[in-house]
C-alpha cells in the first residue's frame, strides 16, 4: 500500500513538472499571439484568449492526470486524439517561440551595446520589429500544426498498395506467378478509426493473395490490445495460408511487469492470438509449400536486430535446419538490419527476405523516384526493394503507426510481390 502511494506521488511529481514546462511554453508563445491581437477588437481578443488558454490548460491537466486516468472510462481513441492534438500544439508552439527567443537574444545584445556606446542610436522601431517577429513565429508554427494535423486526419489510414515483380533464376516452375502479399507493423494499440482499418483489411482481401505474410509488431506492448481487433483481422485469408512472425514490440519489453511470469504469460497470450486468427506463427521455424512436385520454404524467425537497442531473439540457423532440402527460401524477419548482418552471409538460398519495423519513420518524402526519411540515417534499407548478389530484401512501410498516430509523406502500406522465374515470359 505504502509503495503504491509513493509510486503515485512520484508520477504526480514527474508529470506535474512536465505540465509546468508546457505552461512556460504556452506563456512564451502567448506573447506572440498577444502582440498580434493589439489592433484587434475587444471581442476578438476575448474569444482568442479564451480559446488559447482553454485548450492549453486542458492539455496540461491531461498531461498531469494521464497516469491516473482509466482509459476504458473515456475511450482509448478519444484519449489518443486528445493527447496527439495537444502534442501537435506543443510542437507548433515550440516553432513559434524559436524566432521570439532569437529576437530576445538580439535585443539583449543590442541593449548591452547601447549601454556602453554613448554614440549609438536608440531603436525606435521595437514595437514594429516585435510584431514582425511574432507574425513570423506564428507563420513558422503553422507549418507543423497544419502538416501534422493533415498527417493525422488524412495520412494515418491512406493505405497504398505497392506492387513488385521479382525474377529469380532458381524459382521452381510451379511457383512462377505466385502472388505474395505482405502486411507489417499493425500496432493495434494505436488504432483510433475502426472504419478506416476495415477499409484497409478489405483492400488486402481484394488482392486475393496466394500467400499472406505478416512481419511483426502486432501490438505496441500487451496482448490485450488485440481484444477489439481480433475478429476483424481474423478475416484475412490466403489460398496457401497466412504466416506471421513476432516483432520487437510483441515481447512486452517496453512494459514494467510485476513479474517475469506475467511477461511470459502475456507473450503466450499473444502467440495464441495469432492461432485464434488462423495465422501460422513461425518461431525460428519454417513451412514447406508444395505445388505439383515443386517446393519452396517459407522461414520465420523471432526478432533479430543488428542495432544494439533492439533484441536478438531470432535463431536463423534453427529455422534453416528445418528446410535444408529446399533450394528456394523466403524469410520473414521483422528488422531489416538482419539482412545485412546475417542473411547475406548465409549461402542457404534465402532469395527473398521480408521485413518491416522502420515505418519509414512515418515521415518523409516519396515522389517520382525520390525517397527520403530521417530513418535512412539509421537503417540503410528502410522502405521498398533492395538487392545484392541476386538476393532481395523488401521493407514494408507498415500498416499502422506508433507514437504519433499519423503519417506525413510516408503512407501506410500493403505490399503485393509476384515471384517470377527468369526463363518464363513475364506476365
Amino acid at each position: 500500500m505504502f509503495a503504491s502511494i509513493v509510486s503515485s506521488l512520484n508520477k504526480l511529481l514527474f508529470f506535474g513538472l512536465l505540465g509546468i514546462l508546457f505552461l512556460l511554453f504556452d506563456l512564451y508563445a502567448w506573447q506572440a499571439v498577444k502582440t498580434i491581437l493589439k489592433s484587434a477588437s475587444s471581442r476578438t481578443k476575448l474569444y482568442v484568449t479564451w480559446a488559447y488558454w482553454f485548450v492549453s490548460i486542458l492539455f496540461i491537466v491531461l498531461i498531469i492526470l494521464r497516469p491516473f486516468i482509466q482509459i476504458e472510462k473515456i475511450g482509448s481513441s478519444a484519449l489518443t486524439l486528445l493527447q496527439v492534438f495537444g502534442f501537435i500544439l506543443v510542437i507548433a508552439k515550440l516553432f513559434i517561440i524559436l524566432p521570439l527567443i532569437a529576437e530576445d537574444v538580439f535585443r539583449g545584445v543590442e541593449w548591452v551595446y547601447n549601454k556602453f556606446n554613448k554614440n549609438s542610436l536608440q531603436n525606435t522601431t521595437l514595437a514594429e520589429r516585435r510584431k514582425f517577429i511574432s507574425i513570423t513565429g506564428l507563420m513558422v508554427g503553422a507549418v507543423p500544426l497544419v502538416g501534422m494535423s493533415w498527417g493525422l486526419i488524412k495520412g494515418a489510414h491512406n493505405y497504398k498498395i505497392k506492387r513488385k515483380k521479382i525474377q529469380f533464376d532458381n524459382l521452381p516452375s510451379s511457383f512462377h506467378g505466385l502472388k505474395l502479399v505482405q502486411v507489417s507493423d499493425i500496432h493495434s494499440g494505436s488504432f483510433w478509426d475502426k472504419k478506416a482499418v476495415e477499409r484497409g483489411i478489405q483492400m488486402i482481401l481484394d488482392l486475393k493473395p496466394d500467400i499472406l505474410v505478416f512481419t511483426g509488431d502486432l501490438v505496441n506492448n500487451t496482448a490485450d490490445e488485440m481484444d477489439n481487433w481480433k475478429a476483424l483481422f481474423s478475416k484475412l485469408d490466403a489460398k496457401m495460408g497466412v504466416y506471421s512472425v513476432l516483432g520487437n514490440h510483441d515481447y512486452g519489453d517496453y512494459v514494467v511487469w510485476s513479474s517475469e511470469e506475467s511477461k511470459l504469460e502475456n507473450l503466450e497470450k499473444l502467440k495464441n492470438v495469432h492461432a485464434e486468427m488462423g495465422w501460422n506463427l513461425l518461431l525460428n521455424d519454417s513451412v514447406i509449400l508444395e505445388k505439383n512436385s515443386d517446393k519452396i520454404a517459407l522461414l520465420g524467425v523471432e526478432n533479430w536486430s543488428a542495432k544494439g537497442n533492439f533484441p536478438k531473439y531470432g535463431k536463423l540457423n534453427e529455422a534453416l535446419e528445418t528446410c535444408k532440402e529446399v533450394d528456394f527460401k523466403v524469410l520473414l524477419s521483422h528488422d531489416p538490419s538482419h539482412w545485412r548482418a546475417e542473411v547475406l552471409q548465409k549461402q542457404e538460398n534465402i532469395m527473398l527476405t521480408l521485413s518491416g519495423h522502420t515505418h519509414g519513420f512515418q515521415f518523409g518524402i516519396e515522389t517520382h523516384g525520390f525517397k527520403w526519411s530521417p530513418v535512412k540515417y539509421m537503417y540503410p534499407e528502410w522502405a521498398g526493394l533492395y538487392s545484392k548478389e541476386d538476393k532481395y530484401l523488401y521493407v514494408n512501410r507498415g500498416f499502422g503507426y506508433i507514437g504519433y498516430p499519423g503519417r506525413l509523406g510516408i503512407n501506410p502500406e500493403i505490399t503485393e510481390i509476384t515471384l517470377l522465374k527468369k526463363d518464363f515470359a513475364i506476365a
